[in-house]
């Protein structure tokens, strides 16, 4: 109890609690977005590294729970499907990680929440974008690096990955399942990373696990509502939080 409110008081757990309970609601519906929502809010009271030491253990635990939800055999399925886009993000994200003290990230997440916006808008007004089955696996393995640097460096991942799956029409419950094998061995290996980079520390991990209740709550309740979407309608939501998403990452690129 000492270690908790020698690192926020009261108040800020409080705020810290809702703010996990609603980046649970948004991940479990959708798939994504936690360590954004997460990053973005807790920064907004708390230093950065202390956001991001934050969202370490609620976005492993959740995405463990949304990997496996259709079973083993079905997540293993889809860690070989995609096993080039995870070994060369996970590499990226061990990678950039070291260099979260050292480099300022704004422009990489200008870099990505651009393209991501512009992407979104296009899938919105009705533009249907498909990926050509030639020189398919170059593009996610380019995708991979991407998403792993700029989620070594932030935290955050999720865009880059969602793009390329609704780019493939991945039918709702499997993207569900995809992203939390994906993002929960990046949220393994960006854990892990950071230990070496010194933002995971014995407090900042007491701070971080006291944020599991309330994300796998609202996680929960997430998965709920997402049974009860159509295709079409998971799809719409999904780009709308992408849209707001990659906002985000430039308003925190060219704002702070």
């Amino acid at each position: 109890m000492d270690t908790l409110f020698s690192l926020l008081s009261p108040e800020l757990y409080l705020f810290a609690f809702i703010v996990a309970l609603g980046a649970g609601v948004i991940k479990g519906m959708v798939g994504f977005a936690m360590p954004m929502i997460l990053i973005s809010g807790l920064s907004s009271v708390i230093s950065p590294e202390l956001a991001l030491a934050g969202l370490m253990l609620p976005t492993l635990a959740t995405n463990g729970w949304q990997a496996l939800r259709q079973g083993r055999q079905a997540a293993w399925e889809s860690m070989k499907r995609f096993r080039w886009f995870m070994i060369v993000g996970g590499l990226a994200i061990i990678s950039s990680a070291q260099l979260v003290r050292y480099l300022d990230p704004e422009t990489m997440l200008l870099m990505i929440g651009a393209p991501v916006t512009v992407f979104a808008v296009i899938q919105l007004l009705g533009v249907q974008l498909r990926l050509p089955e030639k020189g398919r696996g170059l593009i996610e393995v380019a995708i991979g690096l991407v998403a792993g640097f700029i989620g070594g460096l932030s935290g955050v991942w999720g865009p880059p990955t969602v793009m390329y799956l609704t780019a493939l029409e991945t039918p709702k419950g499997e993207q569900l399942r995809i992203q939390g094998v994906i993002y929960g061995l990046g949220a393994l290996a960006l854990f892990m990373a950071h230990i070496s980079s010194g933002v995971v520390t014995k407090d900042t991990v007491v701070f971080s696990a006291s944020l599991l209740v309330p994300a796998l709550l609202g996680t929960w309740i997430g998965f709920q509502l997402h049974e009860r979407i159509d295709q079409a309608a998971f799809k719409k939501a999904t780009l709308i939080v992408l849209l707001v998403a990659a906002l985000n990452l430039m308003r925190r690129a060219l704002i702070g």
